[in-house]
Formats: C-alpha cells, structure tokens, sequence
C-alpha cells in the first residue's frame, strides 16, 4: 500500500509540544521532511530527538500540535504500514534464532525482503542460525537496524543506530543505510556521534533542550560558523592549528612574519564545530531556529557530544 500524495511531505510536524511532567521535551517544534531524503537529526543525550521520533512513529502523541505520517495520523496502524523503525533498545526473544526473527518481522508485511537477501545486505549472513542471546551488543544492533528494513519501508527512523558498533561494523552499516536511501526509502536518523551525521546526512536539524535551533543542508550548517581551521607545521616540525574568521588574511600575515613553514592546509569548520557553536547560541538565549551566523563557541564537554576518529 503506497499512502504518500504525490509532492506532500513524508513526515510532517506543526508546532509540536511534549513534556513530561515538568520536563518539557519538545517546544513547538516544527519539521517536515520530503520524499527520498536523508535527513539527520543532531543533538546532545536529552535533546529531544528520541522524542520527536516517537511521535512520529505513533507511539507517543504530542501535547499541542499536529503529526502527520504519510500524510496520516501516526497512532492510526495503516499509516505504519511502510514505516520501518529501530529504537534506541530493542528487545529481542533470546531463544530465537537471528534467522527466525527476521522470518518472524518480515511475515508482517505483504512483500518482505527475503531472509538471505536481508541478513547479506546487513553482513550478518553468518549469524543465521545464531540464538539472538548469544549476540553481542553490536550484532543487535546491526540485526535491529536490518529488522527496520524488512518490509520494505517508504520511511524508517533509526534512533542512534549504530551505538555500541566498532567502527568496522559502523562503516558496514552505514554502507547499508546509503543503499536503502538510494533506493528511494526515506531516512530519519538521530545520532550524537558528529561524524555519523556529517557522512550520512544531506540535511542536518540541531535540536537542543527541545527546540530546532537549525534546519539546512550540510554544507550550510557548516558555513554557519563562518570560520576556517588552519594547520601547518613550524621550524620545529610541531603541528599548529589554528581556527580563524579569515583564512586568507591569516595566511598572509604569517608570510609577513617571516615564520618558516610546512604542509599548509585550510579546511572549513567540522560540523563539531559548527553544532557547539549553534548550542552555544541557544544557550545564551538567542532564540528557536535560526538562519544566522551563532553566537561564540562553547566548550566540547558541555555540548554532551561525542567524537570518535577523524570527522574531516
């Protein structure tokens, strides 16, 4: 069954609130994302991005405002009939063997992905017949994430989908999840390790304490810092690294000076940079979304975030 209408958008949220009890969750955030893309939801533990997620999936409903899935009310079953999901834990029947549960998930849908194919496309073909209590944390998150898959979904939403992976199976994955974007699936994914973002992501929502502090294309959001890190090497060999407003006029005065040396590079911000600089903007009281330039940078460790390898 094919719910879209041609041009609308896949998932739509007006003005959404949540709290819990006196936490307020979301506060009248407002998204929509269109057919075929591949949007990244980022943010800090406790942003609101799981909950933004479960209103969308229909699992939870929102305070004030509106959701609409396919152009449907998510908590309706037929508009979760081409969504697939992976949430942030998932539990599953540890006596059943990996090839059991994806036969299992995939009997729900009219026109599963077939078993073999799934469990290839995901690399985990060799744990078929592997009890799922045997596995290790990251063995189910990758059979969790390929669950998601199983019907063929128009829109999956993926909630941290490769916590626990080593970055061998992150990469794996994150293969996988290109492949079923380019076919078409829509993608809503969140995810608080930066470099997962920046080599997913087209488009790029910041949210923090509840409210959509951005919403543009990845290069715009890396624009916004609106600086340039620049590194060489001095008389000494020692690496120095610089981030400055204007490159070119940074350059040039080092020529000035006289100071010898190397393997100049210059690159623009990270979207590490970019994300502390945007967090630091609401932090200071600058408002919900915005298309502006943010604020001063904060430090790494208030922004809650999570680094690993090079995010370049």
């Amino acid at each position: 069954m094919n719910l879209h209408h041609d041009g609308g958008p896949v998932v739509s949220v007006d003005e959404v609130t949540r709290t819990f009890g006196d936490v307020v969750a979301l506060d009248h955030v407002s998204l929509e994302v269109g057919p075929g893309e591949l949007v990244g939801l980022l943010g800090p533990n406790g942003a609101g991005k799981s909950t933004l997620l479960s209103l969308v999936s229909g699992l939870r409903r929102p305070d004030s405002g509106t959701v609409r899935l396919l152009g449907q009310d998510p908590t309706h079953p037929v508009a979760r009939t081409t969504l697939g999901m992976t949430p942030q834990e998932t539990g599953l029947p540890a006596t059943l063997r990996v090839g059991e549960v994806v036969d299992f998930v995939g009997g729900h849908y009219p026109d599963p992905v077939p078993t073999p194919e799934l469990l290839e496309q995901f690399g985990i073909t060799e744990l078929a017949r592997r009890q799922t209590g045997s596995l290790s944390g990251g063995q189910k998150r990758r059979l969790a994430v390929a669950l998601a898959m199983a019907g063929r979904p128009q829109i999956v939403l993926l909630d941290e989908p490769t916590t626990g992976l080593d970055v061998a199976g992150r990469t794996a994955l994150w293969d996988a999840i290109r492949a079923c974007h380019q076919a078409g699936v829509t993608v809503l994914l969140t995810s608080h390790y930066l470099e997962e973002i920046q080599a997913l992501a087209e488009r790029v929502v910041v949210v923090d304490h509840g409210r959509v502090l951005a919403d543009d294309t990845l290069a715009a959001i890396l624009e916004r810092v609106g600086a340039s890190r620049v590194s060489y090497s001095g008389p000494d060999g020692a690496r120095q690294e610089h981030v400055v407003s204007d490159s070119d006029q940074f350059v040039r005065d080092l020529v000035r000076s006289g100071t010898e040396f190397t393997g100049l590079e210059i690159r623009h911000a990270s979207l590490e940079e970019a994300f502390t600089a945007l967090t630091a903007g609401a932090a200071d009281g600058e408002g919900r979304e915005t298309r502006h330039a943010p604020g001063a940078e904060s430090g790494r460790a208030r922004a809650g975030l999570t680094t690993e390898g090079v995010n370049r």
